[in-house]
This record gives structure tokens, sequence and C-alpha cells, in this order.
């Protein structure tokens, strides 16, 4: 990051603090807006407390799982898709529904047919598979003809050909869709982990906050949900950086070759 670009991101910093104190000293209720002095004191307590951190902790293991599974699934789908046209239009309408039907839709109809426990693991899946699934179908059926039928010269194995020649040309755009997709997964997870009460973690937390009127705590765990979030956005745009990087240096590669 430049001089200028921290500057600018501490000065923004810098102005939602300002707007804080300034909401703090209007609303005149530290229970309905607590000041950051005492969320900090609230951020600090979250991670001296072995159940919040369990929290934490049973909260990642979720996304981690439904990452997991959505990759896996959305990896096969979207591979088959790539290479078989009418298998990917098929897909297309579950897709379709998938991108476009609301978030709190999807929550109430599998927490009425999954139940509370499981229903945070599938609504997550279910909002980033489309995402691992485009990524996959889109970069076989994008990947430049010419290297595939260079390949196919010296190797025609299907196998082979997905191991040595489409995943390491498509690397960048499945490891830039991971962190998209547990940038928007963490965010869908606490939603439903919040509306179905699961035990052992932040949504939990957060409801448990908002009930006993410890908005400290509420402003002190969306810290921590920001916090988590810039994080992974971070790491999006290193390899984001990197990915542009390396598309760079080969056109610059080619030209010279030329």
């Amino acid at each position: 990051m430049s001089l200028r670009k921290t500057y600018l991101f501490l000065l923004a910093v810098f102005t939602i603090f300002c707007i804080w104190m300034i909401g703090y000293v209007v609303v005149a209720s530290p229970m309905l807006l607590p000041d950051p002095y005492t969320v900090f004191k609230a951020f600090i307590g979250i991670f001296g407390s072995w159940s919040s951190l369990s929290s934490i902790l049973m909260t990642i293991m979720r996304l981690v799982i439904a990452l997991l599974v959505a990759f896996l699934v959305g990896g096969i789908l979207g591979t088959l898709a790539g290479f078989h046209k009418n298998f990917s239009v098929f897909m297309q309408p579950f897709v379709a529904i998938l991108r476009t039907i609301p978030v709190i839709s999807v929550i109430v109809i599998i927490l009425i047919f999954f139940g509370f426990k499981i229903s945070p693991y599938v609504i997550t899946f279910l909002m980033i598979f489309p995402l691992i699934y485009q990524t996959f179908h889109d970069g076989i059926t994008d990947i430049d003809q010419e290297l595939v039928d260079v390949y196919r010269l010296e190797d025609n194995h299907w196998f082979t050909g997905m191991r040595y020649c489409y995943l390491p040309l498509i690397k960048n755009q499945i490891t830039t869709v991971l962190l998209q997709s547990a940038g928007l997964g963490i965010k869908v997870l606490v939603m439903s982990e919040y509306l179905s009460q699961t035990r052992n973690s932040i949504g939990n937390s957060l409801y448990l906050a908002k009930i006993n009127l410890a908005y400290d705590q509420v402003f002190a765990w969306t810290l921590i949900l920001i916090l988590m979030t810039i994080s992974i956005e971070l790491v999006i745009n290193h390899f984001k950086n990197r990915e542009q990087k390396i598309i760079i240096e080969n056109k610059t590669a080619r030209t010279k070759l030329d």
C-alpha cells in the first residue's frame, strides 16, 4: 500500500471515529449507542472468554465445511458444464434461481426443511455454490483452445489433462473465487446462525447480546465480523494483484518472443 493510500485509509478510519463520537453525543444514551472505549473493552473481553472464542472457532469451522463442500460440488458440476454444453444448459435454471433468490427467503425455506442445526451449513453452501460453479464453468470454456490442442498432441488423457493443463490455467480464478466465497459466506453464515440461534456461534452471541440489551457486545461482535471480512478482502486483493502481475509478465514475455 502506497503512502497516499495509507493516509487516505487512516483518514477514513478517523472520519468514522468522529461520526461515531458525534452520534454518541447526539443520542446521549450509552445503552443505545456505547462509546468507543466501552466497545473496545467488550472487544478485548470477547477474546478473554473461552465461550466467545469457542463461538468464533465454531463459526469459522462451519464456514470451512460449507466452503469445502461447495468447492467440491461446484467444481465438479462446473467442470462438467464447461466440457458439455447440454449439461451447462440443464444447470442454468438451478444456478439462476440460486443467484437471484433473496437470502432471507433461502434462510426461511431451509430452516423449515432442515431444522436449526444443519441449516447454517446448507444456507451458506447454497449462497456460495453459484460463484464456484460459474468460475469453473467460465474458466474451462474461456481457456485458449490452442493451448489445449498443444497439450493434446502430447497427452490426450482426461485426468492428466485436468491435472496438468486445465486446472493450472484457471488456478488464479479458483483462488480468487474461494476467497470471495469466504467473504460472502461469513456474512450469510452469521445471519443464518442469528435467525436459527445456533449454539456456539457468532450469530447466537449477537442474538444473546441483543436480547440482554448489551449493545457494547453487539458493537464488539460487529467489529470482529468487520475485521474478519476486511482480512478476507485484503487477501483477495493480494491474489488479484498477483494474478494481474502474472498476466502482464506473460504478455511481456510473449511480446519479446514475437
